[in-house]
């Protein structure tokens, strides 16, 4: 048997510009890191000729063909392992809040596969293969930073570059620094889930409008200004004013990336003490990052009915195998 345990992503800035209606025409860059919330993907043999896999629904699939599962179908196909799989994949946050978690499963899919063939995958080529997947065969409207923080971790400036190739630039930093962004960093549910398919086609067809790619431009370009912010000076407060310029740019772009509810919540939030924050993901849902000094974390609590939290940690390691059985075989 093999796990793989892959970190879900929170991006600070620059969402959008992953997209290669942006990128195609110049150079387009996220601040990213790898959350300690986590998928775990498992593989193991079958004694039977057919496939089992376990996800919220469980297949048992005669041939690859027949699986429903797309990552894991297109996986199967990309690593030619056969039959005679069991696989399970269990995640700490359930879909459709904003934490880039289908990509945390094809990156975390791949490096199992992988692994349970005796190969070792360095995260350029779990990113790589996990874009191939979704974006190229399957054809979903996202973006590559997912695929890239969920195989890296850490804290990374990614550079989208017209060629279609991927930068991955760790981003360096004070220990005090990251502890203090840690300590700052809410993660609070909306309890809203969606789909960001729709929210991307619509951002991807918006961004020929000259006005929304100028606003993914000064997106951009704050992806830059925060990551100098952590290298630099460490100043979290200037961190959250940027994170706040940030969301009030993502909004304005329109496409259903907010709605009525969540905008009470923000403003809750900063009457409560928070200094700036964002939806994560494309929007619509998911979960509200809010960045603000400890002493006011239980007030903004409070102020939003005490919603489910999880806490924001950041994973140093990206997607790697945690267990290795001797009788995998």
């Amino acid at each position: 048997m093999i796990i793989s345990q892959t970190p879900y992503r929170v991006s600070f800035a620059g969402g959008g510009t992953d997209l290669p209606s942006f990128y195609e025409k110049e150079m387009g860059a996220v601040l990213s890191v790898g959350l300690s919330q986590h998928m775990y993907v498992t593989v193991s043999p079958r004694f039977k000729a057919s496939t089992r896999i376990a996800y919220t629904k469980t297949e048992i699939a005669e041939s690859i063909e027949d699986i429903e599962h797309t990552i894991a179908r297109e996986a199967l196909r990309m690593t030619d392992l056969g039959k005679h799989l069991e696989i399970t994949t269990i995640g700490d946050v359930p879909s459709g809040t904003g934490l880039g978690s289908s990509s945390s499963l094809a990156v975390g899919l791949l490096n199992a596969l992988n692994a349970y063939k005796g190969q070792i995958s360095s995260p350029q080529q779990l990113a790589e293969k996990a874009c191939q997947i979704e974006i190229d065969i399957l054809n979903k409207p996202i973006g590559k930073q997912d695929q890239y923080a969920a195989a890296f971790g850490s804290l990374n400036y990614i550079r989208f570059n017209s060629d279609d190739s991927v930068d991955v630039e760790p981003v360096p930093y004070k220990p005090e620094t990251l502890r203090e962004l840690e300590s700052r960093t809410l993660l609070l549910y909306t309890a809203q889930q969606r789909s960001a398919d729709d929210i991307l086609v619509k951002q991807s067809a918006g961004t020929q409008r000259q006005d929304t790619f100028a606003v993914l431009r000064e997106m951009r370009d704050l992806a830059e200004e925060m990551r100098s912010v952590i290298s630099g000076s460490g100043n979290m407060d200037d961190f959250a004013a940027l994170l706040h310029e940030g969301w009030l740019l993502k909004k304005s772009l329109g496409f259903g990336i907010t709605n009525q509810r969540i905008d009470d919540w923000y403003s809750a939030a900063l009457k409560a003490g928070a200094q700036g924050g964002k939806l994560l993901g494309a929007g619509g849902g998911g979960f509200l990052m809010l960045m603000a000094p400890p002493e006011n974390h239980q007030a903004i609590r409070d102020a939003l009915g005490n919603p489910r939290e999880i806490p924001f940690e950041v994973d140093r390691r990206g997607s790697r195998i945690i267990f290795i059985s001797d009788r995998y075989k």
